[in-house]
C-alpha cells in the first residue's frame, strides 16, 4: 500500500543515512586526532587505564631529569676525585722521590705545597648546583691528622664522616601502595684527606725513618682517595643504569597506551573510502524513496 503521509521507504533510507554520517564523523574524528578512544565516552575502561597510564610516564620522565641532575652532580665529584686521586699519586712520588735524594728538602716540600694547593682548587670546583659530595664545604674546618715525628698519624680520620649522603628519587611503584622509590648517594670526606696530606707537606722533614714512615702514610692516603674515586664511579653507574631502566619503562607505558588509544590509520583510511562509498548510496536511496509519492499523482492523470 502507498501513503502519502507515511513514506516507509524514505524514513528507512533516511535512519541508514543519519547512521552512516554518524559513523563517518567518528571516522574523520579518529583521523584527525589520531585517536580511537579520546575521552571516556569512547572507551571507559580503556581512557582511565591509559590516563593512569600516561600520569606513570610522565612521572618518569620527570623523575628521570632529576636523576641527571643528580649524574651530574656524581660526574662532577667523580672527576675532582679522580684529578685529586692523581695529584695524591705526584704527591707519593715526590716522597719516593726524596727517599734516595741528598739535600733539596726545601724543593721538595714546595712541590708538596703546590701539590696540595692544586688538591684545594680542585676540591672547591668539584660542586655542581649546590650539591657537595667530596665535602668542600667542610674543608676551611678541617684539621689534618696529628702527624707524629716518626711519620705516622696518630689519631688519624678515616675520611668517612664530613659529606653527608643524600636520598634521590628513582621511580615510582604500584605494588599495593602507590610509593617512590629511591636510592642513596653516598657523599665523601676528600677534605679530611686533603687536610692529611697538607699536614704532610708541612711538617716535612728528611730524616730517613721519617721518610720511609711517611710514605707508608702518604700511600695509604692516596689509597683512600682512590677508594673514594671508584665508589663514585659505582654511584653514577648505578643512576646511569636506572635511566636505562626508566627509559625502556617508559617507552613500554607509551607503547602501551598508543596499543589502547591510539587509531590504525590504515583502518580508518579503508573504512572513510567505504562510508563514503555508502553515503553516496544512501543518498541515492533517499532519493529515490522521495520519488515515491511523485508516481502517486501518475494515478489522478
Amino acid at each position: 500500500m502507498s501513503s502519502i503521509l507515511t513514506n516507509n521507504s524514505a524514513m528507512n533510507a533516511l535512519t541508514t543515512l543519519r547512521n552512516i554520517n554518524n559513523s563517518l564523523d567518528s571516522t574523520q574524528n579518529r583521523i584527525s586526532t589520531g585517536l580511537k578512544v579520546n575521552s571516556g565516552k569512547d572507551n571507559a575502561a580503556y581512557f582511565q587505564i591509559s590516563e593512569s597510564m600516561k600520569g606513570d610516564s610522565s612521572a618518569l620522565s620527570s623523575i628521570n631529569e632529576g636523576l641527571t641532575l643528580t649524574k651530574n652532580s656524581i660526574e662532577t665529584a667523580r672527576v675532582g676525585a679522580e684529578t685529586i686521586n692523581t695529584l695524591s699519586k705526584e704527591f707519593v712520588d715526590k716522597i719516593a722521590f726524596a727517599q734516595g735524594a741528598k739535600g733539596g728538602e726545601t724543593d721538595i716540600q714546595n712541590d708538596l705545597n703546590e701539590l696540595v694547593k692544586r688538591m684545594e682548587a680542585t676540591l672547591a670546583q668539584s660542586t655542581f648546583n649546590g650539591d657537595d659530595l667530596l665535602g668542600a664545604s667542610s674543608y676551611s674546618a678541617a684539621t689534618g691528622a696529628d702527624l707524629a715525628t716518626d711519620g705516622t698519624f696518630t689519631s688519624k680520620d678515616t675520611g668517612t664522616s664530613a659529606s653527608t649522603n643524600k636520598n634521590v628519587v628513582t621511580g615510582i611503584s604500584r605494588a599495593g601502595d602507590f610509593t617512590a622509590t629511591t636510592m642513596e648517594v653516598e657523599g665523601h670526606n676528600m677534605a679530611q684527606h686533603i687536610a692529611n696530606f697538607k699536614e704532610i707537606a708541612t711538617d716535612f722533614t728528611t730524616g730517613e725513618a721519617f721518610l720511609k714512615a711517611v710514605l707508608e702514610t702518604a700511600e695509604t692516603t692516596s689509597g683512600e682517595v682512590a677508594d673514594i674515586a671508584t665508589k663514585l664511579g659505582q654511584s653514577s653507574a648505578s643512576v646511569e643504569g636506572q635511566q636505562e631502566f626508566l627509559n625502556k619503562l617508559t617507552d613500554n607505558l607509551d607503547a602501551g597506551v598508543g596499543a589502547m588509544i591510539d587509531a590504525n590509520m590504515e583502518e580508518e583510511a579503508a573504512r572513510l573510502q567505504a562510508l563514503q562509498v555508502q553515503q553516496q548510496l544512501a543518498t541515492q536511496s533517499l532519493t529515490m524513496a522521495n520519488q515515491k509519492p511523485q508516481n502517486i499523482l501518475s494515478l489522478f492523470r
